[in-house]
């Protein structure tokens, strides 16, 4: 890998950064605060760990930044400067001059109102007001534990149209009991927070996963769609066909054993990973993202992960210049395969080099499409003849 100056050595220019790692909210936000004197934030975004009370948390935000706009959403881990973290809380001031925002918060989501979103969004793009020279994306933010993420990118790529999309389902560490995103100094669950962003920066959107099919194939034979649910496979109670096919007793399933053992369902001439969240019952799986009766699934077998965590960050501009930073939505589950190989500081290493900083998440959005155990994020560029900060 080339080297390349990480964000400690060379700070980005188009964002600020702030790291806490304190327990007490209001010394969090202070902390924040103290290492964002020289922002001059359009917005701040904030990646919150599990362990944080929100109540307390919302309260410190509105107190601590009462003329800034702030979101964010809670999180399964976080990526810092220093790479993987698990306790940290990260906030990234979007500077003004780089960027404008306009936001709107679609609750509740379970279940999603087709219709509600496409008009929302639609209203939302037609009142921001386009600045000439400038280009357009967007954030999603949506609540984790929902089962709606399908529906809703499905939705907002109907009323954003040529706008690409990306982000990350909040998570709540490996607890799977409540997901929150934050806006206007409120935490919400069962809600989903759209950021429209116009900058004069360059970006490129990524996305990527380290796992190719096998030939084992599998069935889904009896499911409960709105609940991502899948009872049987192949005919047989889904826990023990799955837990058969990967080769260990069914009393060793768990999101280890399901990060490394995927299954990859097919749409044209790719395939994504349908994410296996956690057991249900004695023989259900519960899925992170759609599922149906007749979908036809493959095992997935996992490639070097960080080697093509090399290759897929490695992106430039055309002008083969780094990215300023990369904006990152990591799903939990490739954290887990990492730590249990004992890679997370290389992985961190790689995080750092090629200046990432963003969550781990529940699932991800890229362009349209809410897929699983990926990595999706945006590499943003300084403008050309901007002077180093």
């Amino acid at each position: 890998m080339t080297a390349v100056d990480d964000l400690d050595s060379k700070p980005p220019e188009a964002v600020r950064l702030a790291v806490s790692r304190a327990e007490n909210a209001a010394v969090v936000i202070a902390e924040l605060k103290g290492q964002l004197t020289a922002a001059r934030p359009s917005f701040i975004l904030l990646f919150v760990p599990h362990r944080l009370q929100l109540d307390d948390l919302a309260q410190a935000v509105r107190t601590g930044f009462p003329d800034t706009v702030v979101f964010g959403c809670t999180t399964a881990g976080q990526i810092t400067p220093r790479g993987y973290e698990d306790d940290a809380l990260l906030a990234i001031a979007f500077e003004r001059r780089h960027f404008r925002v306009a936001s709107t918060l679609f609750k509740p989501i379970s279940p999603v109102s087709i219709a509600e979103v496409v008009s929302q969004t639609e209203r939302l793009a037609s009142q921001f007001r386009a600045t000439p020279g400038r280009k357009r994306l967007a954030l999603i933010f949506a609540d984790g534990l929902s089962k709606q993420e399908d529906i809703l990118m499905a939705a907002l790529e109907a009323g954003l149209k040529d706008v690409p999309v990306f982000g990350g389902s909040a998570g709540d560490g490996l607890r799977f009991e409540r997901t929150h995103v934050l806006r206007n100094g409120e935490f919400h669950s069962n809600a989903a927070l759209l950021l429209l962003l116009e900058t004069d920066l360059a970006f490129n959107g990524l996305g990527f996963d380290h796992f190719q099919p096998t030939e084992t194939c599998m069935v889904v034979t009896s499911a409960v769609p709105e609940e991502r649910l899948v009872l049987e496979i192949n005919g047989s109670p889904a826990a023990e066909e799955y837990a058969r096919l990967v080769k260990v007793p069914v009393a060793e399933l768990s999101p280890t054993i399901f990060a490394e053992n995927p299954v990859l369902v097919r749409n044209g001439n790719l395939y994504h990973v349908r994410a296996i969240q956690q057991n249900q019952g004695k023989h259900g799986l519960t899925f992170l993202s759609a599922i149906d009766d007749g979908l036809l699934l493959r095992l997935g077998r996992g490639k070097e992960i960080i080697r093509t965590l090399d290759s897929g960050l490695a992106v430039a501009d055309k002008d083969g210049e780094a990215p300023d930073f990369i904006l990152g939505f990591d799903c939990y589950l490739r954290k887990l395969e990492i730590k249990r190989k004992g890679l997370d500081a290389a992985a961190s290493e790689q995080f750092r080099q090629r200046r990432v900083v963003g969550f781990n998440t529940y699932g991800e959005q890229h362009l349209g499409v809410h897929v699983n155990q990926t990595f999706v994020g945006v590499a943003f560029f300084r403008p050309k003849g901007s002077m180093p900060l």
